[in-house]
């Protein structure tokens, strides 16, 4: 069994899926399967263990992503999650959950098109896109604009 099986073998089971639907999806044989789940605290009934796991993951005894038990530190701040790549993973599922002020929110014209757009947290922020940086730093000579004048070349002509 692979780990990127047995990966698939863990996320299955947390969905609530049975045994042998696990194992035809994964291409291992049913025995394989509960095996693996037994060992792995991911045996009975595929209910319970969605349930069980939920409930460890709501007190803080298991990783919000993958469900794998944590070990709490004595001290300090409690794990939510069992790696950083967990972390990472959950944020990016779960964009929605954080907390933004709205005071932060800024409504800014772009350099180059001049489309407005709505950014949060950085209010010196010059232009909607990539795109529009790109276009504007480095197409200049061929849509037939004047040359590009950054602050690193404004400080030198203001020394000369």
């Amino acid at each position: 069994m692979t780990n990127f099986q047995a990966k698939q073998i863990r996320e299955l089971r947390m969905r609530g899926v049975g045994y042998r639907a696990i194992a035809s999806v994964v291409g291992l044989s049913r025995d394989i399967v509960r095996n693996y789940c037994k060992t792995h605290d991911l045996d009975g009934l595929a209910t319970d263990v969605r349930i069980n796991i939920k409930e460890k993951m709501e007190k803080g005894e298991a990783c919000l992503s993958c469900g794998r038990d944590l070990k709490q530190p004595a001290t300090g701040r409690k794990r939510k999650f069992c790696s950083d790549t967990c972390r990472r993973e959950w944020w990016l599922h779960h964009s929605d959950s954080i907390k933004r002020k709205e005071t932060a929110y800024y409504e800014l014209t772009c350099t180059y098109c001049g489309k407005e757009f709505k950014v949060y947290g950085n209010k010196n922020r010059k232009y909607c896109s990539h795109s529009c940086y790109v276009h504007d730093r480095f197409w200049r000579k061929e849509e037939g604009r004047a040359p590009y004048i950054g602050p690193s070349m404004i400080k030198e002509a203001c020394y000369e």
